[in-house]
C-alpha cells in the first residue's frame, strides 16, 4: 500500500498554478526526496498535504483515506505530521513541554493546564535523547540556539508518532554534527516502517538518504526515480541546477 498518492492535485494563488495537476505516489516504508527550483511548489505541496491551504482541485489519498479536502486539524488523524522551513516552536514554554504539547495533541492551554502523565513524561525524555536536547529538557525554548529549535521541532514532530513524516529543509544552518543525527534519525524512522517526506537542496544528503526521488518545476512533475538516475537526467539539470 501506498503512504501518499495525488491524482491530478491543483492549488492555485492568484491565479498562478503552484501545483499543478499533480500526480503522485509516495511509497510506504521510505525516505522519498522531492526537489526542485525555489517556486517549483514544493513547500504548497506540502501545506496542502498538511492542511494549510485547501486544494483548488484533485484528489488525495493517505492510506486508504481519500479526501477531495484537507483540514490541518484532521492532520494528525491521518497518521501525518511535519516539519517547517522556519522553525515553528512555543519559545515560552519550556523544552519538554514543547514536546508534551505534541504528545498530547491537545495544544498549548489544554497540556499546559493538565499534568502530564508518567508515561508520557517518560515518552518526551526518550524523545528528546533520541534528538540530543536532554541537556535543554528544563530550558525555555526561546533560549536555544537556531540548530537546537530546528532539533525540538523535530522532536515534536517524532512525538506525534505519526506514520508519515514531512521534513522541509531541516538542515538549513545546522552543523556537521547535527546534520548526522538528523540523517540518523530518518534512517531509524525508515528502519522502523515509517515513511520519510524530506524536501531538500543539497543533493549530497539526497544522494545519501533517498530511496526515490521527485522533482517538482512550476507545480508539476518533471521526473522522478532513484537518485542517482534523476540527477543525471538532463532536463533536471537544466532545470534545477542551471547548467
Amino acid at each position: 500500500m501506498n503512504a501518499i498518492t495525488t491524482e491530478r492535485l491543483r492549488k492555485t494563488f492568484g491565479g498562478v498554478a503552484a501545483v499543478d495537476d499533480l500526480s503522485i505516489v509516495i511509497q510506504k516504508g521510505k525516505i522519498i526526496g522531492i526537489i526542485g527550483p525555489n517556486g517549483s511548489g514544493k513547500t504548497t505541496l506540502t501545506n496542502v498535504l498538511t492542511g494549510i491551504h485547501r486544494m483548488d482541485g484533485g484528489v488525495v489519498v493517505v492510506g486508504k483515506k481519500e479526501r477531495t479536502r484537507i483540514k490541518s486539524c484532521e492532520v494528525f488523524g491521518l497518521g501525518l505530521t511535519r516539519t517547517f522551513q522556519n522553525v515553528r516552536v512555543f519559545e515560552q514554554v519550556s523544552v519538554l513541554d514543547n514536546v508534551l504539547i505534541a504528545i498530547t495533541k491537545k495544544g498549548v492551554l489544554g497540556s499546559l493546564f493538565e499534568r502530564a502523565s508518567a508515561a508520557q513524561i517518560q515518552n518526551a525524555d526518550a524523545v528528546l535523547a533520541r534528538v540530543g536536547l536532554t541537556e535543554k529538557r528544563d530550558a525555555l525554548a526561546a533560549e536555544l540556539s537556531y540548530g537546537q529549535r530546528k532539533l525540538l521541532e523535530i522532536a515534536r514532530a517524532l512525538a506525534t508518532d505519526a506514520e508519515i513524516i514531512l521534513f522541509d529543509e531541516p538542515y538549513a544552518g545546522l552543523f556537521p554534527e547535527m546534520v548526522k543525527r538528523v540523517s540518523g534519525i530518518m534512517q531509524e524512522l525508515k528502519a522502523e516502517g515509517k515513511t520519510v517526506i524530506l524536501i531538500e537542496h543539497d543533493m549530497a544528503l539526497i544522494r545519501e538518504l533517498c530511496d526515490h526521488v521527485l522533482v517538482m518545476d512550476a507545480g508539476k512533475l518533471l521526473a522522478e526515480g532513484t537518485p542517482e538516475a534523476v540527477l543525471s537526467n538532463p532536463s533536471v539539470i537544466e532545470a534545477y541546477l542551471g547548467v
